[in-house]
């Protein structure tokens, strides 16, 4: 009895998939709403938001978070042998080497960087955009320096509220973002 990575993908494939969590979409929705509700308020009044920067923070949503996830396993494989919960992630079990989550990560944020290269307002959105990446290389550190590294993962997970209103606008209204990106890593 196993997730549809299981059932689905041939079994080349199946530990990249469990290593970007591709089997629990949670954290993909909670790094894409951001984005969404973002890309909505910057929508002109009457308008629908704009199909296809929702599509594409879809996309890098998807990929952005399972390079989180990879680069998590990738800093705690040693720890997560110790814990029955992740002792059975591909990094922690051996299924796969450090070398191949790091040529899988690479492949994750090039795909990432195809998403960030194809948003309107380039410059401020690659700027802003990549801003975004000591957040995300810094969260599983803080696991071990801090007591809140919830807080991190949330400041991580909401950046979305300014790339949205970025790449409708190619600026930023701090009026509207911060409280928005305030109330996501609150929630």
């Amino acid at each position: 009895e196993g997730s549809w990575v299981d059932l689905k993908l041939p079994i080349s494939m199946q530990p990249y998939a469990r290593l970007a969590r591709m089997d629990k979409p949670i954290g993909t929705m909670l790094l894409l709403w951001p984005c969404f509700w973002s890309t909505a308020i910057a929508a002109p009044t009457g308008s629908l938001p704009d199909l296809k920067l929702l599509g594409l923070f879809s996309v890098g949503s998807f990929v952005m978070r399972g390079a989180g996830c990879t680069i998590n396993d990738m800093w705690d494989s040693d720890f997560d042998k110790s814990v029955s919960r992740t002792k059975t992630r591909p990094l922690a079990s051996g299924e796969l080497t450090h070398n191949q989550a790091s040529a899988f990560l690479l492949a994750q944020l090039t795909a990432g960087l195809g998403v960030l290269l194809s948003l309107p307002h380039l410059q401020y959105c690659f700027i802003l955009g990549s801003a975004s990446l000591p957040l995300v290389f810094s969260y599983p550190l803080m696991k071990r320096y801090t007591n809140w590294p919830q807080l991190v993962l949330g400041l991580t997970f909401n950046w979305g509220a300014f790339m949205g209103w970025a790449a409708v606008h190619g600026d930023l209204d701090y009026g509207v973002v911060l409280p928005l990106y305030a109330s996501g890593v609150a929630w």
